[in-house]
């Protein structure tokens, strides 16, 4: 029997899984926000220093975080592809005989090589 879960019940798979989906919608957002502050500005003839080049590190951590959802997300795809082709192990069968069970009659069963700790005696 399979003692992994399956993989849509995988906890760290969901959190993944949202946690990229999280970090390309927050990129996304502050990308589209601050390309817009900038066009906004450099069109109306107002832009300041402040707007254009801080707006720019603004972006650029937004493509960051766009690029690391979309990490995230291949690499949840790729996992779940590859728990595809995973192989479950396979029981194996054992045949117990009469012969290889020990008998409550066994002498060798009495027999210890270690000493008893207890203090009882034979």
């Amino acid at each position: 029997m399979n003692t992994r879960p399956r993989l849509t019940r995988s906890i760290p798979f969901w959190v993944l899984v949202a946690g990229s989906l999280a970090s390309s919608a927050a990129g996304a957002i502050v990308l589209i926000d601050k390309l817009g502050t900038m066009e906004t500005a450099l069109n109306a003839g107002t832009a300041t220093g402040v707007e254009v080049y801080v707006g720019q590190v603004w972006a650029i951590l937004g493509a960051i975080l766009i690029g690391v959802g979309v990490t995230g997300l291949l690499l949840a795809f790729s996992l779940g592809a590859l728990r595809a082709f995973a192989v479950a192990p396979r029981a194996q069968d054992v045949d117990v005989t009469a012969a290889e069970i020990p008998s409550a009659d066994d002498e060798s069963l009495d027999t210890t090589d270690q000493p008893v700790l207890d203090g009882a005696t034979r």
